[in-house]
């Protein structure tokens, strides 16, 4: 989930991370990024393990694959947060005046490809619920 060193290993116009200093344009950028993607995945992931938490609380025993279900989905896509958090602090902290803003479509198509697998579990899991 965190880093190790990325203060020190990522750069931005030759200066280390942690000691850049950013217009308020760049600070604005990174800021509404960091809302945007790290945000809303870990949002998601957040609603996830509290809806598996009222499942587990709520329901009786023949429920609980499905709490158990949600809880690893909501894992999963907190790995796809810190994943799009790499991702971004790459993009925007390298050298180099003319970096190009890439689309997070490795992410979406992860975060897709765990939602398939994650909801074809669950009609499985309700079909065979009495």
């Amino acid at each position: 989930m965190i880093e190790r060193n990325a203060s020190i290993r990522y750069r931005f116009r030759g200066h280390r991370a942690r000691s850049v200093e950013l217009t308020q344009s760049e600070l604005v950028e990174i800021r509404a990024a960091q809302r945007t993607f790290e945000g809303a995945y870990t949002r998601t992931a957040l609603s996830q393990f509290s809806f598996a938490l009222v499942v587990l609380k709520i329901f009786t025993h023949e429920f609980y694959p499905i709490g158990a279900l949600f809880a690893a989905f909501g894992f999963c896509i907190l790995l796809a947060a810190a994943l799009r958090r790499r991702s971004g602090n790459k993009q925007f902290f390298q050298d180099g005046e003319g970096r190009r803003f890439r689309t997070s479509g490795n992410v979406v198509t992860l975060v897709t490809c765990i939602s398939v697998a994650a909801y074809s579990v669950l009609l499985v899991l309700v079909m065979r619920l009495q």
